[in-house]
């Protein structure tokens, strides 16, 4: 079947609208009563137990990963596998939260009383508000959507992106209230360029031979070899305390070639540059990062207390999977 290329991308568009329109109506529904939920979960000090039926239980075990992923204790429970038995999850703190678009499906039906009857506390996100699980719920977290993107209006389409924002706005209702940091995420985020980016300091990927250095006075010949032996394509250049007085990269050395000046003559102080970029030891990596492409240059000089420690070069970064 040949379908012209406009067909398909009307078909797409009115998907990213329709889905688009039901989202947007959302902020309609956040209420006092949403303000409620978010203040039971927050000051509950048990777990919240999400489950669902068919595609509300992939949305809530989204759901839960986020929740957990931003400082709320959360448990995903499959509403099929709870009726035979994972009942045993829900604890006498816990509060549990069921998802659903029509709130009248069998599984539901029998869960919801067990739940009723356990006496934990029990929220409904519901796009029906006059369903057998609304009806029941303690609390309501309203999700009605007009139709879904389906053109069958069958096929979970609307209903769970609705879910799925509200399911977010819920997460990060509760990391501002709970004063997540930055510092927090990382903590539950470790692995991954994610992670790595919030908790890796320049001092973790400095190699303690990355610290190649000449002095002022240094021939231009040696300073070439100290770039070669280095292999990151500078060096540091210090004054007679000590101190930090310049860099001098392998760019440089090709400029001062190019413009015909002889090795004998210079010294490396006279072709360094006087103000390179530097970042303390305790500083992110992915602070470095930012330095070198903000600046377009491959090495940052490394400081510790103002006394300098080395060159954290791009492929460090790279290779340690910042970016």
């Amino acid at each position: 079947m040949n379908i012209p290329n406009g067909e398909i991308l009307q078909i797409a568009k009115e998907v990213i609208e329709k889905e688009a329109s039901a989202v947007s109506n959302l902020a309609n529904y956040v209420d006092d009563s949403f303000a409620e939920v978010v203040k039971l979960i927050y000051n509950n000090p048990g777990r919240l137990i999400v489950t669902g039926i068919g595609k509300s239980a992939n949305i809530a075990g989204k759901i839960v990963a986020t929740l957990n992923s931003t400082g709320t204790h959360s448990v995903f429970m499959h509403a099929a596998d709870a009726i035979h038995g994972d009942l045993g999850i829900i604890m006498p703190q816990d509060i549990v939260m069921c998802l659903s678009k029509s709130g009248n499906t069998p599984e539901i039906k029998m869960l919801v009383p067990l739940i009723k009857r356990m006496g934990n506390p029990l929220i409904a996100m519901v796009s029906n508000c006059d369903s057998f699980l609304a009806l029941q719920a303690d609390h309501i977290i309203k999700t009605t959507i007009e139709s879904e993107a389906c053109p069958n209006n069958l096929a979970p389409t609307s209903s769970t992106t609705t879910q799925l924002v509200m399911g977010d706005t819920l997460a990060v209702a509760l990391l501002r209230l709970r004063g997540f940091s930055r510092s927090d995420f990382a903590r539950l985020h470790p692995g991954g360029s994610l992670g790595k980016r919030l908790y890796v300091t320049v001092g973790d990927l400095l190699d303690k031979n990355s610290n190649p250095s000449v002095s002022c006075d240094d021939t231009i010949q040696s300073t070439i070899f100290k770039i070669s032996a280095s292999r990151l394509g500078a060096t540091a250049v210090l004054d007679k305390t000590g101190s930090l007085a310049g860099i001098i990269t392998d760019g440089d050395i090709r400029r001062m070639l190019e413009k015909g000046y002889s090795l004998e003559t210079l010294k490396a102080g006279d072709i360094m540059s006087r103000s390179p970029k530097t970042i303390d030891f305790s500083e992110l990596a992915y602070k470095a990062f930012n330095i070198m492409e903000k600046n377009k240059i491959t090495s940052v000089v490394v400081l510790e207390k103002g006394s300098y420690k080395g060159l954290v070069h791009i492929h460090d970064i790279i290779r340690e999977g910042i970016v």
